[in-house]
């Protein structure tokens, strides 16, 4: 959460103002976020350790789309595609050789690059909407083979998988592999964008021509980003086929797409801070749509029927409406707030 922030009336014509979130209340935030998420499992509701653990998911799978997307500007909707392909691919593991999770996990994100690299190969030549179809095919292909390789994916009825105990702690156990996961995983792609290669996918975001005349290898960094998005990907659907012990096609479809694709909007384009709030805020959207629904249509009212159409719209609008009013997402409010406590700060002092 660090880094400057800028602010400035729109058509103002006044010289924009600079604001730094200090190392002081950066520090504190961590501390803070960090406390919170080791309290968790002793808040002792079943609700909130399953939400936790979502969430953490969802965070992994957005910073990789964020990667590919957001810092390397490659339009892509087929990411829940490779989600599914690291599920799977860890499922049948788990099934059929009794590895355990954390080689589960390695081998569904090597599974997903791969399977990456492959789709990313339009990426080289074509940009845009353009991209977008060709990303459009590739999910549509792989949820053709979740849902028709019987033999090996279970079909329509999917895989079921025997409950993890990791360390004998059951549940909470599994909440903090989650957890440490997707906290390692967050700060690698936030350093990765401080190295020679995460400053070149920037560079071919800006302008791939550019990029080619300054040394850059387009073809080597355009791959290598859909390739490592999906890995996060990968490892997302690992995790979260042990999360929910059961890996069918109904769970990567365009939709989930499209939810990821809103999370990288909404929480900030090319900011690693912006795909933790985007996923949270995503993710707790719709149960918080449940709960208001719940109130206004009293029991009995069928929540399934109003909530599926209604987050649907919601997608779309806030989607829309970030785009119009907030480019930079959840993270550039949150930043701009920041910066203005600090300016605060800095008069009060004086």
């Amino acid at each position: 959460m660090s880094g400057p922030v800028t602010t400035a009336g729109a058509g103002s014509g006044r010289p924009a103002k600079a604001f730094a979130v200090s190392p002081r209340l950066e520090t504190v935030s961590w501390v803070l976020l960090g406390l919170g998420l080791l309290a968790v499992p002793f808040l002792g509701s079943v609700y909130a350790l399953y939400m936790a653990c979502l969430i953490a998911i969802n965070v992994i799978a957005t910073v990789g789309l964020n990667i590919t997307v957001g810092y390397t500007g490659l339009l892509s909707i087929g990411h829940s595609a490779f989600l599914g392909v690291g599920a799977y691919v860890s499922a049948l593991m788990w099934l059929h050789l009794g590895t355990p999770l954390a080689l589960n996990m390695v081998g569904g994100a090597v599974a997903a690059f791969l399977v990456g690299l492959v789709f990313g190969i339009p990426a080289l030549r074509i940009k845009g909407v353009y991209l977008a179809i060709a990303t459009l095919a590739a999910q549509y292909m792989l949820y053709f083979v979740f849902q028709q390789w019987t033999p090996v994916t279970g079909g329509d009825r999917g895989l079921s998988l025997p409950k993890i105990d990791v360390f004998g702690f059951g549940d909470v156990g599994f909440y903090y592999v989650v957890m440490a996961v997707a906290l390692l995983t967050t700060l690698a792609a936030r350093n990765l964008f401080r190295t020679r290669v995460g400053r070149s996918f920037i560079a071919v975001r800006e302008r791939d021509y550019a990029a080619e005349v300054l040394g850059i290898n387009v073809v080597y960094t355009k791959l290598v980003a859909f390739g490592l998005g999906a890995a996060y990907a990968g490892a997302a659907g690992a995790l979260l086929a042990a999360f929910l012990r059961i890996v069918n096609p109904d769970q990567f479809t365009l939709m989930v797409s499209v939810f990821f694709l809103a999370a990288v909007v909404v929480g900030g384009r090319a900011s690693t801070l912006g795909s933790i709030l985007g996923a949270l805020f995503m993710t707790m959207m719709p149960e918080l749509l449940r709960f208001l629904l719940e109130a206004a249509a009293g029991p009995g009212a069928d929540m399934a029927g109003l909530l599926s159409p209604l987050r649907e719209i919601i997608f779309g609008a806030l989607i829309i409406g970030f785009l119009i009013f907030e480019p930079r997402g959840l993270a550039g409010l949150l930043r701009r707030a920041l910066g203005h406590v600090e300016e605060v700060e800095a008069k009060a002092e004086h």
